[in-house]
């Protein structure tokens, strides 16, 4: 349930970096990343805890983190200067990374630590992933007809 609440939160973060931005806030590139690192950090530290991660394996979880919220982060900023609207394309262009970040997961995980981590909340998220995924694939063959 944490992880759930972990990617919402990422959610909420990214969307209202963005939204902050958008309406001319006083948010900084500089802001933003040292909140994305604390991200990072947070939950690097979670999964730490949580899988008794090795320390090889903690390295690779922050590389990953960083690599994908680094270009998530720039891919929603692209999309917000071309002025995109559309909250469902921004929605799945984090899942898409999303995805990608539990791919990576799962080739650095034990057997024993991947499935506490998809019982720890990553089963739940993946749900709601591929349930986006088909509201959007339905709208799009609704769309060709």
């Amino acid at each position: 349930m944490k992880f759930y609440h972990l990617i919402h939160l990422a959610a909420v973060l990214f969307l209202s970096i963005f939204t902050a931005t958008a309406q001319n806030q006083a948010t900084t590139p500089e802001q933003r990343e040292k909140q994305m690192l604390e991200s990072i950090d947070r939950e690097k530290t979670r999964l730490r805890d949580l899988l008794n991660l090795e320390y090889w394996q903690e390295f690779y979880v922050d590389s990953i983190l960083t690599h994908d919220y680094t270009a998530l982060t720039e891919e929603l900023e692209s999309m917000q200067k071309a002025k995109v609207e559309n909250t469902d394309l921004y929605m799945s262009v984090q899942d898409k990374w999303m995805q990608q970040i539990v791919d990576s997961y799962k080739k650095i995980f034990t057997e024993d630590q991947w499935k506490k981590y998809m019982k720890s909340g990553g089963q739940r998220a993946q749900k709601d992933r591929d349930r986006r995924r088909e509201k959007a694939d339905k709208a799009t063959a609704e769309r060709k007809k």
